[in-house]
């Protein structure tokens, strides 16, 4: 007889973060980058325990996180209007599955960045 209980729902839920950061030795930007912005979906039981578990992966990864920006659940997003691409929505969800922080997307900063360079 074995006591199997049900499982419970899981509260957690995905975060979409934007992550500034700088430059560290190791890091794997481009040589001649500044820094870059991470975008990042991270699931947690709130957006406080994205965020911390984010910086610490990317701390671990050798980065160096200077600011994270939340952008919210999915959910909240599509409150706000904003139109969510199926690839973004099936990275949320392997994020959820996974319990995992995924970089959907890493945009690197250089000095003199404007809209006519890149």
């Amino acid at each position: 007889m074995t006591d199997k209980k049900p499982k419970k729902p899981s509260r957690q839920q995905v975060y979409t973060l934007l992550v500034e950061i700088g430059r560290k030795e190791g890091d794997g930007l481009p040589k001649d980058s500044t820094g870059a912005a991470l975008m990042i979906y991270a699931s947690g039981i709130d957006e406080a325990e994205a965020v911390r578990e984010t910086v610490a992966i990317l701390k671990q990864a050798d980065t160096a996180p200077l600011d994270v920006s939340g952008y919210g659940t999915l959910d909240e997003r599509l409150a706000e209007g904003h139109d969510i691409a199926d690839e973004e929505r099936e990275l949320m969800q392997r994020a959820l599955d996974e319990n995992s922080v995924i970089v959907a997307q890493m945009t690197p900063f250089f000095e003199g960045d404007d809209a006519t360079k890149h």
